[in-house]
């Protein structure tokens, strides 16, 4: 996809640019040069000729969201009954078999769809965990369907090598041998990373958890990926059963097995870290290690609620995760990002916070959650180029219309009626420069020829 050469966005009711000094400038735009922010501030201030010019008149302009957590390929079986109701160990035993019925096919069309409703929500990164690859399928699947919508995709090249008869969760018939896994990622390095400023594609080495792959993977994984200068990512810490499974295992707890295998570090992230102490946040943030929260997905597997408050407090990197869609069992980042706001509100209700938040837990703002989904995220990938709106920082941005129904009434604080208010899709989505989202549209592909062939795949893979 090529950007457009100029694009000047102006008139915005609000531009929320979360720089350095979180400046909210009204009947305010952008001037974009080859998917590069040139200009930011008052309409009157910038450049008044583009190739390309969008009035965004009664709009709140932010910088795009960052899904730091995601597994594309779940879309496939949301909503399964017989997995509608367990916790996280029996869920993943219920599917573990269907997902071991996937093609190639069905990753490819699985993330056109993901991405697709990221797109809708307000999402323009999105780091996904693929971490089984069966009947010939590869990350290469994920990534030429996510070429086609547009969005800067984070693929994590993830594995399962534990099986159960080795004492991991797993079925053995969709874990792989660790030779093969480490062979690929390799080779998925050296034909995709794109390391540079502005990048589009970017590889991630993620083992799935420590109740699927070997302590000498998780060594190895780490050893590779700072050869070759890519981040890392697991799940960590999501529920006591893991935490259990630690300690009778390797003897230790999560974050504690994490550094005994060389995983703490400023290119590490996990996802959920809900079952972490007060010492272990302050590892986190002495070491730089990031945190992909999922609150939706925490509440649907009856996870518990990450400790996001005092993550701030100490200084830990943390952006949002709409994680599986069939733990979730939607891929909508603004909806996401009202849910965690909510539920850290539950939280701090249940530690003992004041409704004025004069005492007690803190309770944390609608923008701090605004801005824990877009420069939190970008923290968190390890990017500098994109989370802000900022002059020499890419044109990643999105629209919302505030003269709609579901905003009726909060125009005094539109900013924070984005989440105290419920709106479900954002009307523009621009991606380097490039147009995603056009008035509500999704510009990149057909929504109802990704839907048609996306519920063929489930249907056909449910019914096997």
């Amino acid at each position: 996809m090529k950007n457009m050469g100029t694009l000047l966005v102006k008139n915005a009711s609000i531009v929320v640019t979360f720089d350095s000094v979180d400046r909210e400038i009204p009947n305010a735009g952008l001037f974009i040069r080859d998917g590069i922010i040139e200009e930011v501030g008052p309409t009157q201030d910038i450049t008044q000729t583009a190739d390309r010019v969008i009035d965004l008149r009664g709009h709140v302009v932010l910088p795009g969201m960052v899904n730091t957590h995601h597994h594309f390929y779940q879309t496939l079986t949301r909503v399964v009954p017989a997995a509608q109701d367990c916790n996280l160990f029996n869920w993943l035993k219920t599917l573990y078999p269907i997902w071991g019925r996937m093609t190639p096919e069905d990753i490819y069309i699985s993330t056109k769809t993901a991405l697709a409703e990221l797109a809708l929500s307000g999402c323009t990164t999105a780091s996904d965990h693929l971490y089984l690859f069966p009947n010939g399928s590869r990350l290469d699947d994920e990534i030429a369907a996510a070429k086609e919508i547009g969005l800067r995709l984070h693929a994590s090249r993830g594995s399962m090598s534990l099986g159960e008869s080795k004492g991991g969760l797993p079925p053995d018939h969709v874990v792989d041998t660790e030779e093969h896994i480490l062979k690929d990622s390799v080779r998925l390095i050296e034909t995709y990373h794109d390391p540079k400023p502005g990048s589009m594609l970017q590889i991630v080495l993620a083992p799935c958890s420590p109740f699927s792959v070997t302590t000498a993977l998780m060594r190895e994984s780490a050893a590779l990926a700072r050869q070759y200068g890519v981040h890392l990512h697991t799940h960590l810490a999501e529920t006591k059963d893991e935490e259990e499974f630690c300690i009778e295992r390797f003897g230790l707890r999560p974050a504690a097995y994490m550094q005994s295998v060389d995983w703490i570090g400023n290119d590490v992230w996990f996802a959920h870290s809900v079952y972490i102490n007060q010492d272990e946040i302050e590892l986190y943030a002495h070491h730089g290690c990031g945190v992909a929260h999922c609150p939706s997905s925490n509440m649907r597997l009856a996870s518990g609620i990450a400790p996001v408050a005092e993550y701030l407090e100490a200084g830990v990197k943390i952006g949002l995760g709409v994680d599986g869609s069939a733990s979730n069992d939607s891929s909508n980042m603004i909806s996401e990002a009202r849910m965690g706001m909510l539920l850290g509100r539950v939280r701090a209700g249940l530690e003992g916070a004041s409704l004025s938040g004069s005492d007690g837990p803190k309770i944390l703002t609608a923008r701090e959650y605004l801005k824990i989904a877009t420069k939190g995220g970008a923290s968190v990938l390890g990017r500098n180029d994109i989370g802000s709106l900022e002059v020499g920082k890419c044109a990643d941005f999105i629209a919302i219309n505030m003269n709609k129904l579901d905003f009726a009434g909060a125009l005094h604080d539109p900013v924070s009626a984005l989440l105290f208010c419920h709106t479900n899709r954002v009307d523009w989505n621009v991606v380097h420069g490039n147009i995603i989202v056009e008035n509500g549209q999704l510009m990149t592909a057909s929504e109802e020829s990704i839907v048609d062939q996306h519920n063929k795949a489930a249907s056909r893979l449910l019914s096997e």
